[in-house]
């Protein structure tokens, strides 16, 4: 069963950075571990920048192909707030958030690109 992006009872027992590869990991203490591109994350952030105040807002984000993540945050023992290299920094990624990413990420992503191609927009820079 899928956790939902709004909650779940979990805890991140590793949270790591990977600069090189553009990527968080993120593991929970139910044994799931996944390794986040940046890109993803920056394209998907929860901040009202990107979401918008309800579902018919939420913004397509284009030209970020190459986006890093240049800090982490924690913020209470619920979530982390990451800086990206093009500097948002709006975004506070809660674990569920952060699992239902990582649980549901071949989705996303195929969204993404096509919400991407149905506006004529670019991955590119």
């Amino acid at each position: 069963m899928a956790i939902s992006p709004e909650g779940g009872n979990l805890n991140v027992t590793e949270l790591r950075v990977k600069k090189e590869e553009k990527a968080l990991i993120v593991t929970f203490d139910n044994g799931d571990s996944f390794q986040i591109p940046a890109e993803l994350l920056r394209v998907e952030s929860p901040s009202a920048e990107v979401q918008g105040h309800n579902p018919s807002e939420k913004k397509i984000i284009a030209g970020r192909r190459h986006v890093g993540i240049i800090g982490a945050e924690p913020v209470g023992n619920y979530a982390v707030k990451l800086t990206f290299d093009d500097l948002h920094d709006t975004g506070i990624f809660t674990w569920g958030y952060l699992h239902w990413l990582g649980d549901n990420m071949n989705d996303i992503w195929d969204e993404y690109l096509t919400n991407l191609a149905a506006a004529g927009l670019s991955r590119d820079p």
